[in-house]
Formats: structure tokens, C-alpha cells, sequence
């Protein structure tokens, strides 16, 4: 039965962490100075496992979920995701997405759709090889993210969405090169301003590129219109080219937040409830599993969670809160 929160929003996404690892370094998510070569990452037992994975998916489909999103980390890199999509895959009334950085995605495209994934989103920063190269800190080129983002379209995993962290002084000047190249790819652009998520990015709010100068600076260039949303809990503002070149997204989670319509809930690798991509602690539920809980116990102990839930960090960012201890996107999913 669907459930609501403490201020009434209903719990419908469900975004799942696979593992804390990625091949990227980029500098907001996973930077050198924390993620070194001796970071110690999870071991594999710590790992919730593909079987603890889709049992929490099915209750958790039984309290409102509908769309799960296969986050990590980098998702490509569990061995044999594919195995754990077509799992979810048999649960009924359940569209599966991924997010990727792509770089595994030209090898492994016509799998995941095989397996049942239905969508997928690339993140792409840059396409100057210079500028994205100093945004990943592992010299990967733009062209293999490209042929990645060509296999998932040859797929069918379409459309596909193209998420862009715009940071100023570092990729703002790429913001109409991206546009322009998506622009009647049948791809959704999505811009999202660089945010305060966990404590090691360095955040600065003069570093935000706000989501009015994103959209003013692609207006100046290629007119856009604003469109209304698809569903509540949307995260993007959507645009449309007024000449017909298809739609892009503008994410503005510092400027204009939307805590009011956030329906998500995210899955650790190792099996911690967070009810925010801000949140503080999470909430153990390996430990119920591995406990033997039964479903009714975790069914229940996941809507208290959710129903006593209060977040609402972007709308009550300030100075105050910028000092508070956060979980890691990388360890969380974005």
C-alpha cells in the first residue's frame, strides 16, 4: 500500500547503490585527495547481494515504488549487473533505469537491455577532451563516453538522458557546445548545478552556474521554451528548443529547490536507508536482513522511516547546514 511522509509526499523512486567503486575521479563526486590508491573500498560480503537487492525491491514496490535506479559508484563495474537487472525485471509494474559514466557502456549496452533495463543516463561533463580529461582526473577520452551513449542508442535504451554538473571556471563554457551537439539527437541534456553533496568536493556556492544563467545562455544562442512537468517529483525544469530540436533539463537543486516533490528513497552498497542525497545517517537494513527479519518486519520498518520522514536540506541550506556532516554521492548514488 503507498505511503506518504510527514509532509505528505508519496514514496515512488527508488534509487540503489551497487557498489562504492568507480574509474573516475572527478573532483565533485570522487576526488584523488580521498579516493587515493589506498582507499580501502567495501569487500564483496559487504556488498548487499543480488537475491537482498530485489527482496527489498519487491516490499519496497508493495509500499509505492515505481521506478528503481541502479546507481553507485559506477554500476557497470558489479560484476554481472546484468543479472541483478533481470531479477528486478520480474517485478511487476517496475521501470529500471542506470546511471553510468559510460565508459563500459559500448561493451555492455545490448546486454542490459537484453536483461530488462529500460532506461539509462549518461554522465558526460565536457566535450572538449582537455576540459572533460581535468574533470574525470583519470584521462579518459570524450569519445569513449560518445560511443557509449551510440551502443545504448543502437540498444534501444531510449531516450537517453545526458547529465552535464556544470561547475564555474572549470566546464560553464561548454554549456552551448553540449547543447549544440544534443540538439535534434533525440538525447535529453540535462544541466545540473554543482551542489553540496557530502563533505570532500570542495563546494562553493560561487562555483554554482545558477540553472536562470544556464537556461539564459542557451536561450541567447538556440531559443528554448519552459514545459511542464511529467510527474510530480520530476527533478528536472524541463525545456524545448522553440525550433523543434527536441528537449533538455535544467536540474537546480542550490537555486530552486524541489524538497517539496522529492519521492526518493536510496539503498547504500552495503544496505543503509537514506531518505536524502543530504542525509546524515542512514539506516542499517543488512543487519535486519542477515538477522532473518521477515518481509513484514523490514515492510514495516521501512514505512516508519519514511512516514516520520522531515528532509528538506536544500530548502533550509545555509551556513548552518553547510557545516553538517554528509554521506558521499559516490556512496549514495546521485
Amino acid at each position: 500500500m503507498p505511503i506518504t511522509d510527514s509532509y505528505q509526499r508519496p514514496l515512488h523512486d527508488l534509487r540503489i547503490s551497487v557498489t562504492d567503486r568507480c574509474n573516475f575521479r572527478c573532483a565533485y563526486c570522487m576526488p584523488k585527495e580521498v579516493f587515493g590508491r589506498d582507499h580501502i573500498f567495501l569487500p564483496k560480503d559487504d556488498l548487499l547481494t543480488f537475491e537482498e537487492i530485489t527482496r527489498l525491491a519487491r516490499i519496497l514496490a508493495n509500499l509505492g515504488v515505481r521506478k528503481i535506479r541502479l546507481t553507485g559508484g559506477e554500476p557497470l563495474l558489479r560484476r554481472e549487473v546484468e543479472a541483478l537487472i533481470e531479477m528486478l525485471a520480474a517485478l511487476p509494474n517496475i521501470e529500471i533505469a542506470m546511471t553510468t559514466n559510460g565508459t563500459l557502456l559500448a561493451r555492455k549496452a545490448q546486454i542490459l537491455k537484453n536483461a530488462g533495463l529500460h532506461r539509462i543516463t549518461v554522465s558526460l561533463d565536457a566535450l572538449d577532451n582537455a576540459t572533460f580529461k581535468q574533470m574525470n582526473d583519470v584521462n579518459v577520452p570524450v569519445q569513449t563516453v560518445l560511443d557509449g551513449i551510440t551502443a545504448a542508442e543502437e540498444a534501444g535504451l531510449t531516450p537517453l538522458k545526458i547529465n552535464m554538473v556544470v561547475k564555474r571556471g572549470v566546464n560553464n563554457k561548454d554549456i552551448l557546445p553540449m547543447a549544440r551537439y544534443f540538439h535534434g539527437s533525440g538525447h535529453i541534456l540535462r544541466f545540473i548545478e554543482f551542489m553540496d553533496v557530502g563533505s570532500t568536493n570542495g563546494w562553493r556556492m560561487d562555483q554554482v552556474v545558477s540553472a536562470k544563467e544556464i537556461a539564459e545562455t542557451i536561450n541567447s544562442q538556440m531559443p528554448i521554451e519552459l514545459l511542464e512537468a511529467n510527474y510530480r517529483g520530476e527533478v528536472a525544469n524541463r525545456w524545448r528548443y522553440t525550433d523543434g530540436g527536441g528537449e533538455i533539463g535544467i536540474i537546480a537543486s542550490v537555486t530552486q529547490p524541489f524538497c517539496g516533490n522529492c519521492t526518493r528513497l536510496r539503498f547504500s552498497a552495503k544496505g543503509e536507508l537514506f531518505t536524502c542525497l543530504f542525509g546524515t545517517r542512514g539506516h542499517d537494513l543488512r543487519a535486519l536482513l542477515r538477522d532473518g527479519a521477515s518481509d513484514n518486519e523490514l515492510h514495516q520498518h521501512i514505512a516508519t522511516i519514511w512516514q516520520a520522514r522531515t528532509d528538506n536540506y536544500s530548502e533550509a541550506r545555509s551556513t548552518a547546514t553547510s557545516n553538517l556532516p554528509k554521506v558521499e554521492m559516490s556512496y549514495i548514488g546521485g
